[in-house]
């Protein structure tokens, strides 16, 4: 089974298709095109209000079918960034 975008299959992810996925979802709550996100611009100035963030953030871990950690955003500020962690945290949760 391969790697989608809407529906996640069991298989491991892969920074990029973390990237992939966020950069969709930024860019639909944008309402601009996926290619207008850029990966390594911080969250906070994609200008998404609060609300968005904790949609957005639900639908991540609904995705990855497990949560992150509340500093992640914090730590992690960029969609690059968040999506690397989000492998490494992936890998720990499987073992």
């Amino acid at each position: 089974m391969s790697e989608t975008i809407e529906g996640r299959s069991s298989a491991p992810l892969t920074p990029a298709a973390v990237q992939a996925w966020l950069v969709e979802k930024v860019a639909h709550k944008l309402g601009v095109p996926p290619a207008d996100v850029d990966p390594d611009q911080y969250f906070d100035e994609f200008d998404l209000d609060s609300t968005e963030a904790l949609v957005l953030s639900g639908e991540l871990e609904n995705w990855l079918g497990f949560e992150l950690e509340t500093t992640a955003l914090w730590y992690h500020p960029t969609i690059a960034e968040l999506s690397r962690h989000i492998v490494e945290r992936q890998a720990e949760h499987a073992a």
